[in-house]
């Protein structure tokens, strides 16, 4: 379970529709870093790893949490894969440390990125990747692209960032909600996408992460004041802010937050104890 699949359940995306009117907004841009090969989701995760390791060398405080990657090694112990997954960990902390120190983020990195996208399904959907450490280099110049795109000035916190924030206990509540950034007063989630426009999943999204944070505050800050909801247009340069007002409209927060517990709590189930399969 996860926010995604479970704003994908019929009657969970019924309930968001009526609830919350989708905005519309006329945004203009071209893609200005277009892919270079159809490694969509990877490259799409990659640059959310990226992206952090950007944001965390433009903010040095910024509040950092561990790798989804990391946790994968420990599920793939019995995998020929694992020594490969150590190494991908030990020489991305190697790289990252080093860039931290220079404030600049290194082709080496970029290429860590890829490798961590890698082993993130085996948290996600417990499947291994056979090819896991091999990258195509035109991902690799992808990627570099995609950051060339990004401007400090949209991405340089006044006073609060935090990179991959949770939302305490209530994550659990979706079996472990996460989304990318804490900036200052907006949630931000990374869309690595060729389609620039609010789309009804992207805005059920934002609004599901507020909900969370309302029920659960943010993992590591003492009091989150939630401005805005932020979707950044990676491939285009764009960020959009939607004023958390903007968004609401005149739903009643806490009717629906004891709606979407009730509804989250009679769906979610543990999964059955078994490990990750090996992608064929």
């Amino acid at each position: 379970m996860s926010l995604t699949r479970f704003l994908k359940i019929p009657d969970v995306r019924e309930k968001f529709t009526t609830t919350f009117p989708l905005p519309r907004y006329n945004l203009v841009g071209s893609m200005l870093a277009p892919p270079k090969t159809e490694n969509y989701a990877l490259v799409g995760t990659a640059f959310d790893y990226l992206m952090r390791f950007y944001l965390k060398c433009i903010n040095p405080r910024a509040k950092t949490q561990d790798w989804i990657a990391e946790y994968a090694v420990e599920l793939i112990e019995d995998s020929e894969l694992h020594k490969k997954a150590i190494d991908i960990i030990t020489s991305s902390k190697k790289n990252y440390s080093e860039c931290m120190k220079a404030e600049e983020i290194s082709t080496e990195l970029i290429v860590n990125s890829l490798q961590l996208a890698q082993l993130d399904p085996v948290i996600r959907v417990g499947l291994i990747d056979p090819n896991l450490g091999v990258v195509d280099e035109r991902d690799v110049a992808d990627l570099n692209n995609l950051l060339d795109t990004a401007k400090r000035k949209d991405f340089r916190a006044k006073s609060i960032c935090v990179l991959n924030p949770t939302f305490g206990s209530a994550s659990m509540l979706v079996g472990g909600a996460d989304m990318d950034v804490l900036l200052d007063g907006s949630l931000i989630d990374v869309k690595t996408t060729k389609f620039l426009g609010m789309r009804r999943d992207y805005f059920n999204q934002l609004i599901g992460y507020y909900i969370l944070s309302r029920i659960g505050g943010i993992h590591g800050v003492a009091k989150a004041n939630i401005e805005n909801l932020a979707v950044y247009y990676s491939r285009h340069g764009v960020l959009l802010k939607i004023p958390v007002n903007e968004a609401i409209g005149k739903c009643d927060l806490t009717s629906f937050e004891r709606w979407f517990i009730e509804r989250a709590v009679e769906e979610y189930s543990p999964e059955e104890p078994g490990g990750p399969h090996v992608l064929p």
